[in-house]
């Protein structure tokens, strides 16, 4: 059944404010972070089995490890772009806890040494990054972004961006052509963008949750994450269901979860006189 992990306070309203999310245990794991090794921090996320959440599933302290042991400047760039039909699960992150993703985006810059990230939001959000925005600005004003936060001796700066609703600028390459003020398509690879992406610097592209289940692996370490999903997918993911459906909405669920009972149990099943003839598993 439903568990609420990632998405434990979301039925709070205030969780949406710097001062209710801190309420809430709040920026402690940033706390926690700066006083690790950012090495530390890389060997907790692949051990823990934590998958990239925007689709393809690959192991994001594996990505991590692909940059380049150098004192380039690197960038870390959230992808927020959800073009996917029928997903609205950044969304619902964003709207509800926006501190949440920002400190998972620092904590993640933190390990992987980036000075900069960019949160790439498609453009049709216009909402979110307002609300975006604004926690920014409040992470600011607390010292969680800028010079030396928290007295660790760490930079951080980060913006938002804003797509123009191209599909395929959810695609990281092509996240990173747009960002650059290029036409939205992809480049070839080789260089992958840990090698060579924005600005043909080091770069790591991670989905918004990814980068808040960071946060989770660091605050109940590997076992405490893996108890959730199975053994080669661990963790809880956030499944978008619409459609002809009685309860249509986003539910967070352990990974390996029967797509069947999703459908039938949180879902309640189809709407009255109607028969399940496809299902998109976007």
């Amino acid at each position: 059944s439903e568990v609420k992990y990632l998405t434990e306070y979301y039925d709070k309203p205030e969780y949406l404010s710097f001062k209710g999310y801190c309420q809430w245990g709040g920026y402690e794991m940033l706390n926690k972070a700066l006083k690790m090794k950012p090495q530390e921090i890389i060997d907790q996320v692949k051990a823990s089995g934590l998958r990239g959440r925007g689709g393809a599933g690959f192991p994001t302290g594996m990505k991590w490890g692909f940059l380049p042991k150098n004192d380039e400047p690197r960038y870390l760039l959230c992808n927020a772009d959800e073009g996917e039909p029928g997903t609205f699960k950044d969304r619902l992150m964003m709207e509800k806890a926006p501190h949440q993703l920002i400190e998972g985006m620092i904590i993640s810059a933190f390990a992987i040494g980036s000075k900069k990230s960019y949160i790439y939001v498609r453009g049709e959000y216009k909402y979110i990054i307002d609300i975006l925005n604004h926690a920014i600005r409040e992470a600011y004003d607390a010292g969680f972004l800028g010079k030396n936060i928290m007295g660790s001796g760490f930079n951080h700066d980060m913006d938002v961006y804003s797509g123009a609703g191209a599909y395929i600028c959810g695609e990281e390459t092509g996240l990173i052509s747009s960002l650059e003020g290029f036409k939205g398509q992809p480049k070839l690879k080789p260089p992958f963008p840990a090698v060579q992406g924005y600005l043909k610097k080091p770069t790591i592209v991670n989905n918004v949750e990814t980068l808040v289940s960071v946060i989770y692996v660091l605050r109940d370490g590997v076992n405490g994450y893996r108890k959730y999903g199975t053994e080669k997918s661990p963790g809880t993911k956030l499944f978008s269901l619409s459609g002809n459906i009685r309860r249509p909405g986003n539910y967070e669920l352990p990974l390996g979860y029967p797509l069947k009972d999703l459908i039938d149990n949180l879902g309640q099943g189809l709407k009255p006189g109607r028969k399940l003839k496809a299902v998109i598993p976007g």
